[in-house]
């Protein structure tokens, strides 16, 4: 490895956030989210750390299901998205994978593959939309598709549900949502899943039959609000750490300008450390002036432009400041949701978008 951009992946922090969440609701079963490559830590090794602890784990799209597969992992895998296409159903009827089903296309293509195959009627989920009108049967047609479509309503299926603001527990949203979903399918008798990692946390209401853990597991905060003493708290630990090293320091005078379009100018003589990555790593472009990093136990700053390859940080009141140490982008010291509010995103988009080319080291 030339540089020394990295991010330490913390595999026993995953498991003790993993396992503090399953503590909210032990008679419930545990469904590990680990799309988008594990929320950008590594599918293959969070999946093998946590195999063991969860009952089943959810991806977004068949593809990475298959991963799943071939990388070893025979837990059951849901496809919160559903086919896209029906040769999906059977193209992976082998690899057994549960489907979400949320429209009447998907449905007739599983009725088409049930006269194949009857086991199809035992991988399924439905979603129904109770509020947040992304994806979903709406509420009413409940009855109507248990009646037309008995032989996929049996023991293995789960309802499932997603909420809008379960982020922002203040709001009314959570509790008109789990009404509505409530009255509609509450004395079914069927399996339900309604909570994602925020709802889990805040809303015992939610934790049902599967709760859906998500950015939690990972150790970020799920809640909107990015001031903790706002949020539940949890203890969780973060399991992404983001590091890059100092590769050239420099002193420029008072008034003198740093990075593209010369948008900063130093108010002093500052000591200017300019550090190994950028925005194709995943760092955030939209960084701006005063983003803190961690370096030799203080908080330094972010100044001027982010460059491709490149960001400039104020070290000017760091002691000894040495080319190729370690500076931390997020970790232990700064929180990951910190540096996302400074940039107007959240944690989640920082984490899945670092880049393939910061390699993954796990402890």
């Amino acid at each position: 490895m030339s540089r020394q951009t990295k991010a330490i992946i913390d595999l026993q922090a995953l498991k003790r956030n993993l396992n503090r969440l399953k503590a909210l609701a032990p008679a419930s079963k545990t469904l590990a989210v680990v799309k988008a490559n594990a929320y950008g830590n590594g599918v293959q090794k969070v999946s093998e750390t946590i195999q063991s602890d969860v009952d089943m784990f959810a991806v977004a799209i068949s593809e990475e299901a298959v991963a799943l597969r071939q990388g070893g992992i025979e837990k059951p895998i849901l496809v919160l998205q559903g086919p896209h296409q029906a040769s999906e159903i059977s193209d992976y009827r082998a690899l057994h994978f549960t489907w979400m089903i949320h429209n009447t296309t998907q449905l007739d293509w599983v009725e088409k593959a049930f006269e194949k195959d009857a086991r199809v009627a035992n991988q399924l989920w439905f979603k129904f939309d109770s509020g947040m009108h992304r994806l979903g049967f709406a509420l009413n047609e409940f009855s109507t598709l248990r009646a037309k479509h008995p032989h996929f309503f049996n023991k293995h299926t789960v309802v499932a549900t997603h909420l809008a603001c379960a982020d922002e527990p203040d709001k009314p949203n959570t509790s008109i949502q789990l009404a509505r979903f409530f009255d509609t399918v509450g004395s079914s008798g069927l399996s339900l899943s309604i909570a994602n990692s925020a709802a889990h946390i805040a809303n015992v209401n939610a934790r049902q039959s599967y709760n859906r853990i998500g950015i939690a597991m990972y150790g970020s905060s799920p809640f909107e609000d990015p001031n903790p003493s706002a949020q539940p708290t949890l203890d969780l630990s973060p399991v992404m750490h983001l590091y890059a090293s100092i590769i050239a320091l420099r002193k420029i005078p008072k008034g003198d300008s740093v990075g593209y379009g010369a948008s900063w100018q130093a108010k002093r003589d500052t000591i200017i450390a300019t550090v190994a990555i950028g925005y194709a790593d995943g760092y955030p472009r939209h960084a701006p002036s005063g983003t803190p990093a961690f370096y030799k136990n203080q908080r330094i700053e972010l100044v001027g432009r982010v460059s491709m390859d490149m960001v400039t940080f104020d070290v000017t009141d760091v002691p000894d400041a040495a080319l190729y140490d370690e500076v931390e982008l997020w970790g232990a010291n700064v929180g990951i949701n910190e540096v996302a509010a400074k940039v107007g995103t959240i944690g989640y988009e920082l984490m899945t978008r670092v880049s393939p080319r910061v390699p993954r080291q796990y402890q």
